[in-house]
């Protein structure tokens, strides 16, 4: 994988406007894993898509009628296939983690990039899900200096009692274990 001007090569990239700049657009310095499904529980579609780009059709599905009118984004989504959407560069401040906490240090958004899994913290995500986030943070690792294998957590890390993904399915020590595998062959 590839990153070029803070966007991911092999990602399809999909514009947010939910999005703003950095405080410090040099400190990139944390990774948020999270889930999402839209409706809950449901996979594939273009929902995600739409609640991220804020034309998500409220009289699609009764859940939408409560969420349809939030401006939230994450930098990537990482859907079931294993392939990638991108929605904002990483060196922007894209609105995934809300009112967040991270060792003292609040607003989280500041300082991170958020990666949406598809799924939901009742569901196991899939293995090529596994192999994808490890290539995506391997790479990311890579090209942001502040970055560390220690400073990767789930939404539920810093936002706890008020989110819980990516869940209990979510198997950190594979991840963990892929992460620090041997990377990926090239795939631009």
């Amino acid at each position: 994988m590839i990153i070029r001007d803070h966007f991911l090569s092999s990602a399809c990239q999909i514009a947010s406007p939910n999005y703003d700049d950095r405080p410090d657009p040099d400190d990139v310095s944390l990774l948020v894993i999270h889930c999402i499904s839209l409706p809950p529980e449901q996979f594939a579609g273009d929902y995600i898509d739409q609640l991220f780009c804020n034309c998500l059709d409220p009289n699609a599905d009764p859940y939408f009628q409560d969420i349809h009118q939030l401006k939230v984004s994450a930098h990537l989504l990482i859907r079931r296939d294993g392939s990638i959407r991108q929605y904002v560069p990483f060196n922007r401040r894209a609105w995934h983690a809300g009112v967040s906490k991270y060792q003292g240090r609040e607003r989280c958004n500041d300082f991170s990039i958020g990666i949406e899994l598809e799924g939901a913290i009742s569901a196991a995500y899939t293995g090529i899900q596994y192999q994808r986030l490890a290539d995506v943070c391997r790479t990311l690792l890579e090209n942001y200096p502040t970055l560390s294998n220690q400073r990767i957590v789930g939404h539920s890390d810093i936002a706890p009692g008020r989110k819980t993904d990516p869940g209990p399915f979510f198997d950190w020590s594979r991840f963990h274990e892929l992460l620090n595998s041997n990377p990926e062959s090239p795939v631009g």
